[in-house]
């Protein structure tokens, strides 16, 4: 199911990138948040964890596991080229897997 949200704005993006919080920041077309878990297997427990709301949203992040207990997310909607409320949504909810 391809999302039919469309792309938001600069000043969108910049104000839902504000609400986000901590971490997260914008790289072109994508934004990124890294997270550093205790160790590797905390850091595989919590990629294991994403596919439940990335699947449930039909929208996948791009997901990087480095120096055994770093996890980098990047986040854009590819159907559309950009970020949309789906990227921001998601964002959220893998926030709150960490928490």
């Amino acid at each position: 199911m391809a999302t039919t949200l469309p792309a938001l704005t600069e000043t969108e993006i910049t104000h839902k990138l504000a609400a986000l919080g901590t971490g997260w920041h914008r790289d072109g077309k994508m934004i990124v948040k890294e997270y550093v878990l205790p160790g590797f297997t905390e850091a595989t427990q919590f990629i294991a964890q994403l596919p439940g709301s990335a699947n449930a949203m039909d929208h996948h992040p791009d997901v990087e596991l480095t120096k055994y207990k770093r996890v980098k997310i990047r986040l854009w909607t590819h159907s559309r080229d950009g970020l949309t409320q789906n990227d921001f949504d998601l964002a959220g909810q893998i926030d709150a897997l960490v928490s």
